[in-house]
Parts: C-alpha cells; sequence; structure tokens
C-alpha cells in the first residue's frame, strides 16, 4: 500500500456502476427529445449514490461541483442543457417545503431570479386561513407548475439528494412534476437512502405510488463485489492488491464503497503494509457511537454483548450471556433492528451487525474487564452448546482463559486441517502456541510447530515455515530424537529454496542429516533416507543438473520399493527436460493416484511440476489442460503457494500464446498474491516480456528485480529466462554487443548442467545479435555450440529455434531460397507449438527474405499478416519491426540474381567466393558484377557494398 498522503482518498475511478451511468444515460436522452423522466438512485448510507449523480453530470457536461456548504447546491449550465442541484438535511423534515426552497436556491445560482423568488413567494407567503387543506392542495399544484414550466425552457437535470429527509409538502410538489414530466425535456435524478425508509411513512408511501403508477423508475445500487472492491483498491494505491487483503478489505467494509475508501485512508502500519487496519475510521465511529448513544442503558448492554459475541449471532447464545428477561431481550433486539445497527438473518433466530465497521465501532467502546467477563460467558455459553472449537477457542483467547484456548484451538486445527481450511487451521495452531500451557513438554511444543509449519507453507508463508520448521528440528534434536529432525528437513529445504537459498545451502541440509542418523539402524531409517534423498533428488532437478537428480532419484527408489509418488514426479520430471517424454506419463499418474488417495500436499506438487514443466518446454496445450486442473485443485484444498506458482506459469503461457493482455492482469494478480519467490520471478519476467514487447521501459525495471530474486538462488530455470528477456531486449534497444554478451552467459550456464529447455531462445536472439555486428562466422558458430545441446535432448518444443537461426544466417549471406525455405519452415514450426513471439518474428524475417527476392507482393502480405498478429497482442515492437521490412529496401533497377550478388559483395567475398555460395560459374558473377556497376553507375566494388549498406534496412530485422 502507499502512504496516505501520496494518494487519493476517494477512488478516481467509479466502479461497479457503468450499466446505472448507462441507464441515466439512455434516460437523458429520452429526456432531452421531450420525454422526461424521474429516475430514483436508491441504497444504503456510503453506498455511492452521490458519486453516481456527479459522474454522471460530468458525463452529459463540463463538470459541476457537488460539494455542499449549504442546503444550496451549485448550478452548472452547459452549452444546451442546465444542472440544477437541490438537497436535504436531516431537520429539513421540519420545515415544509424545504426541496422547492432548495431548488429555487439552485434557480438563483443559474440566473433565473425572477423564478427563485416566485417559488419563494408562493411557498411563504402569508396564510389567508380557511380550507387548509385546499390551500396545500394549491400551494403544491402552483408551485409543481412554477418548477417544471421553469425546468422544461431548456433540456434539463435536477439532481435531488437525500430525499429520505424530504418533508411531505416538498414530496408532493416531487410527485406533481413527476406525472408531467414524460411530456417535457427534464429529466430528475434524486437519491434516497433504503435503511431510513420503513412502511407508513411519508416517503415510503410516495415511492410506492410513483412506482406503482410508473411514474418513475428505481435503481437500487448494490454493493460491491471482490473483483469490484479490488479495481477500488488499484485505483486509489496504484497498485494491484492481494486477493487476502480484498478478502480482508470486504469483510470490514462489507463492499460499501465509503467505507472501503475510509479504510484505505486510516494512515497505520497496517495500512501501509497492505493489511487491513484494525482501527474503525473516525468517521464511522463517531456516527456509530452517537447512534448507540440514544438508546436506553439496558438496549446498550445488548448491544455490547452482541459485539463481543460477533458480526452474527443466535439469539439463544445473546441470551445465554445478557442476564435479561426474555421480554426485555426481544424488545432491546426490536430497538436495535428499528435503530438499523442490527439487521435480522435469513435463519429464524439469529441476527447480525448491519456492517462489519458497525459491530467493529461498537466493541472498541466496551471497557477492558467488562469485554472480557462477556468473552468469558460467550466462551462457556458456546462449549455448552458445542458450537465450534475455532468460535469457543477465540473468545476463550480474548478472556485470558489459556487452558481453554489451548484445548479448543487445537482441536479446532485438527477440524480445519482435515477439510483443507488450511488458514483457519494456521490461525488456531498460532493461537495454540499463543495460549500454550507454561509446563507444555518440548515434544509437544515441537508438534506445534511442525504443523504449524505445515500449514504456513500451504497457504505460501514460507518464511514462518522455516521458521517453525527450525524450531521444530532443534527441539527435537535437544531431545535427542534425530531421526524426527531428519524426517522434517525435507520440508525445511522446500521452504528455504522458496526463499532463494542456493542449492549448495540447501543440499547440505539434507547431508548433515543423513550423516546425523548414519549410526541408527538402517532399518528404521530406511523412509527418512529415502525422503532426504528425494529432497536432494528434487533439489538438483531444480537446477536442472539432471544426471545428479537421476542418482538421488535412484538411491531414494531403492529405499522406498518405488511407493512415494513425490519421488515419481521428481523423476518424471528430470526425463522430460531431459527429452524423454515417458516423463510425462509419469508426472499424470503421480497426481491421480495422489489425489485419488488424499494426498493433497504431493498432488499439489505434482500438478505444480507437469504445469511449469509444460510452460517452459512449449508443450503449451498440456499445460492448458493441467494447470487449469492444477489452480482448480489448488483453491479448493487452499494450497496457496502452489497455486500462486501456477497462475504465474499460466500468464507465461499466456504471454507465448500472444495473449498479452490477460497474461499481464494473470502476472500482476500472481505478484500480489504471492509470496514464494519462485512465484514473484516467474511473474517479474512475464511482465518483462510483455515490456520488451511493447517498446515499454518498464521492460528494464521488471526484467531486473526479477534477476535481483533469480541471481541468489543460482538456478538455471530462474536466472535464463530473464537473461533472455534482457537479451533481447538490449537487441531491440540498437545494443547487439550486449545482447551477445548474455547470451554468451546464458550458454554458459547451460552448458554446465546440458541444458536445453531453456537454451532454446537465446540460439536466435543470439544469432540476430551476432548479424546485427556483421559477424556472420560467429554467428554460424554460435548456432553450431547452441545446436550440440538441442539436438541432445532432442526437445521437440525447441527444435525450430535452429532451423530459424539457419534462415537467418542464409538470409544475410544472401542465399534467398535456402533462407526461404528454412524461415518457412520455422515460422511454420513455431506456429504449431504456439509458440506467438518467435512465429510472428519468423514471419517478419520471410517478408525480408521475399522483398530481397524480388517477390514484394509475398513481402506485403507477410508483413501485413505479421502486423495483424501483433497488433492482436499490442506487441507494438514487432508491429514496429513489421513497418520497417514493409517500407522495404529499394533494390532498384537490380534483377534478383543481382540483387543477392550485391549483397554477397558487400559482405566482403570475392568472386570466386560468391560463385561458390551461389553455385554458379565464376565468369557468370564477373559478368553480373560488371551488369551491376553499369545500372548503378558505380566504378568500385566498394561503391556497390555501400548502395546496397544504404538501401537495405540491415543484415536482419532486429
Amino acid at each position: 500500500m502507499v502512504r496516505r498522503g501520496t494518494r487519493e482518498r476517494v477512488s478516481p475511478l467509479l466502479v461497479g456502476r457503468d450499466e446505472v451511468i448507462a441507464l441515466a444515460r439512455r434516460r437523458w436522452e429520452s429526456a432531452i427529445e421531450g420525454a422526461g423522466h424521474l429516475l430514483l438512485l436508491a441504497g444504503e448510507a456510503g453506498i455511492g449514490k452521490t458519486r453516481v449523480l456527479r459522474d454522471f453530470g460530468e458525463s452529459i457536461g463540463p463538470s459541476a461541483s457537488m460539494e455542499r456548504t449549504t442546503s444550496i447546491e451549485r448550478t452548472t449550465s452547459m452549452e444546451s442543457a442546465t444542472i440544477i442541484d437541490a438537497g436535504v438535511f436531516p431537520h429539513d423534515a421540519e420545515a415544509a417545503g424545504a426541496v422547492v426552497l432548495s431548488i429555487a436556491d439552485g434557480l438563483r445560482r443559474s440566473g433565473r431570479k425572477d423564478v427563485a423568488r416566485a417559488l419563494r413567494d408562493r411557498l411563504l407567503a402569508p396564510d389567508p386561513g380557511g380550507d387548509a387543506a385546499r390551500r396545500r392542495r394549491l400551494m403544491a399544484g402552483d408551485l409543481a407548475d412554477l418548477i417544471l414550466t421553469t425546468l422544461s425552457a431548456a433540456p434539463t437535470l435536477l439532481r435531488i439528494e437525500d430525499l429520505h429527509w424530504a418533508d411531505d409538502l416538498s414530496l408532493e410538489v416531487l410527485e406533481r412534476i413527476a406525472a408531467q414530466l414524460p411530456g417535457h425535456p427534464t429529466m430528475i435524478m434524486a437519491t434516497y437512502r433504503t435503511d431510513e425508509i420503513s412502511r407508513g411513512t411519508h416517503l415510503g408511501s410516495w415511492r410506492a405510488r410513483l412506482l406503482d403508477r410508473r411514474a418513475a423508475e428505481e435503481v437500487v445500487l448494490r454493493r460491491l463485489s471482490a473483483e469490484q472492491i479490488a479495481q477500488v483498491v488499484e485505483a486509489i494505491t496504484g497498485e494491484v492488491p492481494s486477493a487476502e487483503f480484498v478478502a480482508s478489505l470486504r469483510r470490514r467494509s462489507d463492499g460499501i464503497p465509503l467505507h472501503i475508501e475510509e479504510l484505505l485512508a486510516v494512515d497505520s502500519p497496517t495500512a501501509i503494509a497492505g493489511r487491513v487496519p484494525e482501527a474503525v475510521p473516525d468517521t464511522v465511529a463517531e456516527a456509530v457511537i452517537t447512534r448507540a448513544s440514544a438508546f436506553e442503558p439496558a438496549v446498550r448492554e445488548v448491544l455490547a454483548a452482541s459485539a463481543v459475541i460477533g458480526r452474527s449471532f443466535d439469539i439463544d447464545l445473546l441470551a445465554a450471556v445478557v442476564d435479561s428477561p426474555a421480554d426485555e431481550l426481544d424488545a432491546a433486539v426490536r430497538a436495535l433492528v428499528d435503530g438499523h445497527l442490527l439487521t435480522a438473518l435469513d435463519e429464524p433466530g439469529t441476527f447480525g451487525f448491519r456492517h462489519a465497521l458497525i459491530c467493529d465501532a461498537v466493541y472498541s467502546t466496551v471497557p477492558p474487564l467488562r469485554k472480557r467477563a462477556l468473552h468469558s460467558a460467550v466462551a462457556h455459553a458456546a462449549d455448552e452448546a458445542e458450537m465450534s472449537d475455532a468460535f469457543i477457542s477465540e473468545h476463550f483467547e480474548r478472556a485470558r482463559d489459556a487452558s481453554g484456548a489451548y484445548t479448543h484451538a487445537l482441536a479446532g486445527a485438527v477440524t480445519a486441517v482435515r477439510v483443507s481450511a488450511h488458514r483457519e487451521a494456521a490461525e488456531l495452531f498460532r493461537r495454540a502456541q499463543r495460549m500454550a500451557p507454561h509446563g507444555i513438554a518440548d515434544i509437544d511444543r515441537a508438534g506445534l510447530h511442525r504443523a504449524l509449519a505445515a500449514e504456513l507453507a500451504a497457504i505460501d508463508d514460507n518464511e514462518g515455515a522455516a521458521a517453525d520448521l527450525e524450531t521444530a528440528i532443534a527441539l527435537y534434536r535437544s531431545l535427542g530424537d534425530e531421526l524426527a529432525a531428519a524426517e522434517l528437513v525435507p520440508d525445511l529445504m522446500a521452504a528455504r529454496h522458496l526463499l532463494g537459498w542456493p542449492l549448495e545451502q540447501r543440499s547440505r541440509l539434507a547431508l548433515d542429516a543423513l550423516d546425523a542418523i548414519a549410526q541408527i539402524d538402517p532399518r528404521e531409517t530406511e523412509c527418512v533416507r529415502s525422503e532426504l534423498f528425494g529432497a536432494l533428488a528434487a533439489a538438483h532437478m531444480l537446477d536442472r543438473r539432471l544426471d545428479d537428480a537421476i542418482e538421488y532419484g535412484r538411491l531414494s527408489t531403492e529405499l522406498n520399493d518405488g511407493t512415494f509418488s513425490h519421488i515419481e514426479q521428481t523423476v518424471g520430471s528430470v526425463l522430460v527436460f531431459a527429452g524423454d517424454p515417458d516423463g510425462w506419463a509419469r508426472l499424470e499418474r503421480s497426481i491421480l493416484s495422489s489425489a485419488a488417495e488424499g494426498r493433497e500436499a504431493q498432488a499439489a506438487r505434482g500438478y505444480r511440476m507437469i504445469g511449469s514443466s509444460a510452460s517452459m518446454l512449449v508443450e503449451y496445450a498440456r499445460a492448458d489442460r493441467w494447470i487449469a486442473e492444477g489452480l482448480e485443485y489448488t483453491a479448493r484444498t487452499e494450497r496457496w503457494n502452489d497455486h500462486h506458482y501456477l497462475a504465474s506459469h499460466l500468464a507465461h503461457v499466456r504471454w507465448a500464446q500472444g495473449e498479452w493482455t490477460e497474461a499481464e492482469a494473470i502476472a500482476r494478480r500472481a505478484l500480489a498474491d504471492g509470496r514464494g519467490i519462485t512465484t514473484r520471478i516467474t511473474a517479474l519476467t512475464v511482465l518483462g516480456y510483455v515490456a520488451v514487447g511493447r517498446d515499454d521501459p518498464l521492460a528494464d525495471e521488471r526484467l531486473r528485480a526479477a534477476l535481483a530474486l533469480a541471481e541468489p538462488m543460482d538456478e538455471l530455470q530462474r536466472v535464463l529466462p530473464v537473461l533472455w528477456g534482457l537479451a533481447e531486449r538490449r537487441l531491440r534497444t540498437d545494443d547487439p554487443e550486449a545482447a551477445v554478451e548474455l547470451c554468451e552467459q546464458a550458454l554458459a550456464r547451460a552448458e554446465a548442467v546440458q541444458d536445453a529447455a531453456y537454451l532454446f531462445p537465446f540460439v536466435v536472439t543470439g544469432t540476430r545479435a551476432h548479424l546485427a555486428l556483421r559477424e556472420r562466422d560467429l554467428a554460424r558458430e554460435w548456432l553450431e555450440r547452441c545446436a550440440r545441446l538441442i539436438t541432445l535432448r532432442g526437445i521437440p518444443g525447441t527444435l525450430p529455434a535452429l532451423t530459424h537461426a539457419a534462415g537467418l544466417i542464409a538470409l544475410a549471406e544472401g542465399r534467398t531460397g535456402d533462407a526461404r525455405g528454412l524461415l518457412e519452415d520455422a515460422e511454420r514450426e513455431w506456429t504449431q507449438w504456439g509458440r506467438f513471439w518467435e512465429g510472428t518474428v519468423a514471419a517478419i524475417d520471410l517478408a525480408m527474405c521475399a522483398l530481397r527476392s524480388r517477390r514484394p507482393r509475398d513481402a506485403a502480405r507477410l508483413v501485413a499478416e505479421a502486423r495483424e498478429r501483433a497488433r492482436a497482442a499490442t506487441a507494438l515492437a514487432l508491429i514496429a519491426q513489421a513497418d520497417g521490412v514493409g517500407s522495404g529496401a529499394d533494390l532498384g533497377p537490380l534483377s534478383a540474381r543481382e540483387s543477392e550478388v550485391a549483397e554477397l559483395i558487400a559482405s566482403g567475398m570475392t568472386n570466386r567466393e560468391i560463385a561458390e555460395a551461389l553455385v554458379i560459374a565464376p565468369k557468370t558473377v564477373s559478368a553480373h558484377v560488371e551488369h551491376i556497376l553499369a545500372k548503378l553507375g558505380a566504378a568500385r566494388r566498394a561503391e556497390i557494398a555501400g548502395w546496397v549498406a544504404r538501401t537495405r534496412p540491415g543484415d536482419a530485422p532486429r
């Protein structure tokens, strides 16, 4: 979050009201044609009625201020319409015609002083006596006619706020106006609070009559959804909020825009840290306390007890806590419902606070000792009623009853784990830790830390998980139980991996644990040793040290007889990155068996591994299926670290497929929600890729941020994707030397572990960079070096890179026939594999080849196709690249063969070398050279080279 002083207090974006604004605009368009309309905006306090009035006014003309300093509203004239604002205040219901007076003031401010004076005079004229009812009817009719006649002189919008405070006479005047509106170019928009209307009131009857006669239309503004709340937060803070933050904000605000804005405006450490502040905003608290103070002491006591119980409660529980006769309790609850603090819920006998902030505000006023006593009463009554352990434990903790809180927290945590409610389980285990008896045994304390660590890992709190695991391991070792300590080391390695620990340090944890249990009977340690070897296999697999991973996997399997599915997952991932397709089947089997047997952590890991592997190995159809399934599974089981990581890879898949808007949205969401370093690296990398493709300067910032996280881990799969983004960025900002350097770094890392999966994008980028530096020999050498690894692994989706790079080299050497065939193959293969970036670039390269081969129509077609692909993805860099080819290199009077010869002359070839390259006789080359010199009016070969340099866009498009 951003500090209050640096952000808007009110959302600059009106969220969730598009349909209302669209409806109002339709009604306005009809009104200015003579079909006037009364549109009523209803909703609870803070729902945004005033904001809709203001924004709609701004949408149909110059902005009008809605800030009210008196009962008079500011009036704004437009070129062809007038907006008049009127408003009502709480005590205006006691003054007859208050709304009429406010309208008169608005007319006066618009320059129609005579009409304003006439309205005031008619309303405030001395009472002549006689039939009061008749005089009132005549007055209402006169006022309505005068107002309507005045408003109808030109298209006019009359906005009236807070009709729930309107007096009877004003409502009668408005009712008469509404009946005549359909024949006038006037629209009235009026607001009122739904929680201020009750049956039998003047406003309630007035509203019912108008709606029944279709003399008015009502729109009720609803609370904002979680998605809409996220939009408000982003509009105010400029940052995408996490789903956890939005959920918390929704609970506190109930989706009421005013409450959302007020909570975001609270300048507290929690707000700055990205957590919803616990404090109730002063603006809300003061209003609640003022309303509550109007009740009798007995009612206030019931209100306090209700707030201590919580947001909603059963009347029987309230009766058990409050020592009051049943009739008095019923009367108190009815009074609180009538006072709009409580509301009856759907289930009979249950009630809740109208807003969460009302509950919090009331709770804050309860004295500390009284609060503790009430919590104790709630806890014992809830225990007696056999309510949930989680609920009981919370009240025992607030009552400072450690024994009750500890016992029920443990029981509640076990229940939460069983139903995969990992956030709740983590909180309950934390409560159990806080409230644990002083004399608790170290073995039990270790078990608590162990259990909490498992839940923290599930909800993506990796730092907390690592800390609790270390504490548990230390406690077990202090008890001399090295085997129990060693059991936790694989989990600690996984947590440390997500915190960025490098391979060597994580491996040392397992190796030390193996040494520590070496003296124990091997029959007792088989399972633990298998797990430790499996953890080493996984750690080396993550760094793409495939041979070491296979060996550790073998050792693990020998000890467990192949029954541990997570080891099968590790082996499966090793195989797919080694180019063995059998790895996919292993991964799929392990997922299905783990899920069927209820081993959700292993199933989630399987989804994570198959989804991320398919994402990186250009298996996008496979990635789509398994990531979608994995996201559903991990959300259902609340395995949030795995969920967010899968989401970041879904963003990568969408980027690869050219769906960049979706990719960016998913990556930003993963970045907001995910705490794991691997999730953040992947999400930042995707955002960097999108920025590179859009020629956005943010590309460097995002990729550098990803690299800063990736480098300490020193894992190939984290570092190389970032380096490729940076290399492509350097190439596209005319720094091919830097691009070559980055590509060389990548190749050195890949060669160290014989990797091809993360090397393949560098093949084309490195080739292009060398050609941009006119280093054709180095380009061929680069391709050969990369090809050794790419062909060694033979991963199908990586192979088009070799064809593409060979086509670029052929094009640079003037062998346009060879280049055309190679580039056509590359473009087709990239497209078949769903790789948008390289496929589009290959199409642009083909267009360049066509241009140099004197096939302008083919070039134009290819450029148009490439531009359309790039436009769909908003890939501005590729659009510019295609346009560069489209503008073309004018090869003037030369024939296609002469153009090829000229290109080769410019590259520095002799006639004999040109003859060998084009497979023609040296004499034929000499004849071509003579023709070229004659056509260009040149005397020397150097002039041919200079002409080629001036007329072509470059050796190869970047």
